[in-house]
């Protein structure tokens, strides 16, 4: 949660939101500032005397070149897998304070970065750490086994529109549409995606979205929430630390360890279905990501370099052709390709 240097005001009606839920009292000064780093919702921290929180309200047209429009409903959906993952893993998510639904805002405990560190930060200054990654594989699969199979979380989480229009359509749909030779097989991952319900999807696993707390990663943005396939988290994820080893490279080897760690520790937590099954739909959906955020709707910002848009495309291209079998497999591929050695002790047997 990074701010920025300007104070806005936010208009009264989150001002009211503020006090009809007693996070102030009536004439208490509050300073709005804007947080950076999202761009489908308004962020803000707030600061009362003795103490600050958090503000987020969903937004309609999504912040990105593209037309992304998704339905404001979303911010309900996220209150609730908040308070979902805070009854497994309290610590896992911030302090959730007060929601209005009809509104599309909620707020919880703001969480100071000298102490909840942003890990994408961290990762793109060289700071890799094994133990986060694998404490984020661990927490992943925790919370997707704590889901699976609950037919009261599916019923809850029945958001098969948002997560189309969050996640189906701008990642899976749109490089579709911009790569026709790979149009029948990107169709066809859209497809098993979209009607698979095993367990409670975050849908945003991005180290943007994960700080770095002192019990352990916090979870944030979790505006995708739905009850589908748990592939796509981890495939998500993993898929952020391959693009991170392109643009630091003195820190590869150590961004792909991670990516390999983080895969493992999830592995070791799925109980819900045989592990090569789900490893071979994450598997087939990693390619599907990485090309994504390349020509989808929503590009990642730091893959500025032609060469390293290329490198994406023909890998993820072969692989989207010929399959891996498992996670462990794709990073094989992507090592070979970079024309890095793996580390001893880093693959996977079979």
């Amino acid at each position: 949660m990074s701010s920025t240097s300007a104070q806005v005001n936010p208009g009264p009606a989150l001002a009211d939101f503020l006090t009809t839920h007693k996070l102030a009292g009536p004439g208490e000064a509050a300073r709005w500032t804007p947080l950076t780093g999202g761009v489908s919702s308004d962020l803000w921290r707030v600061d009362l005397p003795g103490r600050s929180l958090c503000v987020k309200r969903a937004l309609a047209k999504l912040k990105v070149a593209a037309d992304w429009q998704a339905p404001v409903s979303r911010n309900a959906y996220e209150w609730a897998w908040m308070r979902f993952a805070s009854r497994h893993r309290p610590d896992s998510v911030p302090e959730l304070l007060a929601h209005d639904p009809d509104a599309g805002v909620f707020a919880m405990a703001f969480l100071p970065p000298e102490h909840y560190p942003m890990w994408k930060a961290q990762l793109l200054r060289g700071e890799v750490r094994m133990a986060t990654a694998a404490a984020v594989g661990e927490l992943l699969g925790t919370l997707h086994a704590a889901s699976a199979g609950d037919a009261a979380l599916a019923a809850e989480f029945a958001t098969d529109d948002n997560f189309h229009a969050l996640r189906i359509e701008p990642y899976l749909l749109a490089t579709a549409a911009a790569h026709p030779g790979l149009s029948d097989i990107l169709q066809g991952l859209a497809d098993r995606t979209a009607t698979t319900h095993l367990a409670l999807v975050h849908g945003d696993v991005s180290p943007k979205n994960i700080l770095v707390g002192p019990a352990g990663p916090v979870l944030l943005d979790a505006e995708c929430a739905w009850y589908g396939d748990p592939a796509f988290d981890v495939a998500f994820c993993v898929n952020h630390l391959l693009l991170k080893s392109l643009v630091v490279p003195g820190c590869r080897a150590d961004l792909l360890r991670s990516a390999r760690i983080l895969a493992e520790e999830y592995v070791r937590c799925v109980d819900w279905e045989p592990r090569p099954a789900l490893e071979a739909r994450a598997a087939s959906l990693l390619p599907a990501l990485l090309l994504a955020r390349v020509d989808g709707k929503s590009p990642v910002e730091y893959l500025t370099d032609d060469r390293h848009r290329l490198f994406v495309r023909t890998v993820a291209a072969a692989l989207l052709r010929a399959p891996a079998r498992t996670v462990a497999d794709v990073l094989d591929a992507w090592v070979t390709a970079l024309d890095v050695p793996a580390e001893p002790g880093n693959r996977r047997s079979d």
